[in-house]
């Protein structure tokens, strides 16, 4: 049984397998809308499943540790929840808008998959510019995906809002239903990952995609973990100013459907953050012993 006066995010589902995951999103959808339209998301995961496992024509598998398929169930659950929360205390989005939603956050990082041609380094070297990779992948693969055609633009400035220079206000969207969406898409990319209960341990795997990219301002792996703190005050600040507090709707769900009128994503983020100040502020040691989970903390990068 839950102890809901105590209860973590991470006791809420087993996030370890992504079968659970999908089954959660899966339940969460059907609050709202008829299971037959959950096919369709049902069908992109298995599509992205493939992807990722390297099993779809013409593309490698992942070889990214950070961005893979954990990741985005980790998003795509975030989003599911996030849109369950607007839906509880809203005019519900209609049911295209949802799928379109979540087909979007699937692909939101295929722009990290290298092609069967691409035998240079990992996927990482495109995290400058995956987002737009991610695009050009959705509109290449659409029809082999399911996806139709008219679906494509929407499902486009919803990828863009995970970019994290992304102003939404500028993206080409009809309605404000369909801007909120993609608020809740870039929200729940920074939402799912921040709060994973082993965050701080996978930023050693964020650090060697951003070497391998070249990406400045980052010179070893403490330097990572230190400015993740200045990382997580430049997320409040989107949250609230770019993408137009989505975040919030997380608490709604949560009381909703657990009983629990907390938003346990922030509560497990500042968790996080307060044990990276602690991280911080002792030098005694070296940092990685102070990350207890994970096993790679103490062996990567691996070396062939």
């Amino acid at each position: 049984m839950v102890n809901y006066e105590t209860v973590q995010l991470s006791k809420l589902v087993d996030t370890s397998t992504h079968k659970a995951i999908l089954e959660e999103v899966r339940k969460i959808f059907l609050y709202h809308y008829p299971v037959r339209y959950f096919r369709a998301v049902n069908r992109t995961y298995r599509n992205v499943k493939k992807l990722y496992g390297g099993k779809y024509r013409g593309y490698k598998a992942c070889n990214t540790d950070y961005h893979n398929l954990s990741h985005v169930m980790d998003i795509l659950l975030t989003a599911i929840r996030l849109v369950d929360g607007y839906n509880s205390e809203n005019v519900p989005f209609p049911v295209h808008l949802t799928i379109n939603l979540l087909n979007a956050a699937l692909l939101h990082d295929t722009g990290y998959i290298q092609e069967e041609w691409d035998n240079e380094g990992t996927g990482a070297k495109y995290t400058p510019y995956h987002v737009e990779r991610s695009v050009e992948f959705l509109k290449k693969n659409h029809e082999a995906f399911g996806i139709a055609s008219d679906a494509v633009t929407l499902m486009a400035e919803l990828i863009r809002c995970t970019g994290f220079m992304v102003k939404a206000e500028k993206l080409k969207f009809f309605s404000p239903e369909e801007k909120f969406a993609g608020c809740i898409l870039g929200t729940a990319d920074l939402l799912g990952q921040m709060s994973d209960r082993r965050y701080l341990e996978k930023l050693i795997f964020l650090y060697y995609e951003f070497k391998e990219a070249g990406m400045k301002g980052f010179k070893t792996e403490f330097d990572l973990i230190r400015k993740t703190i200045d990382f997580y005050d430049t997320t409040k600040k989107r949250f609230a100013e770019t993408y137009l507090n989505a975040y919030t709707y997380a608490q709604p769900h949560f009381r909703t459907r657990f009983a629990v009128d907390r938003n346990l994503y922030m509560e497990a983020i500042d968790r996080q953050i307060r044990y990276l100040y602690k991280i911080i502020e002792d030098d005694s040691t070296n940092f990685r012993y102070k990350l207890k989970r994970g096993k790679w903390v103490h062996t990567y990068p691996r070396t062939e």
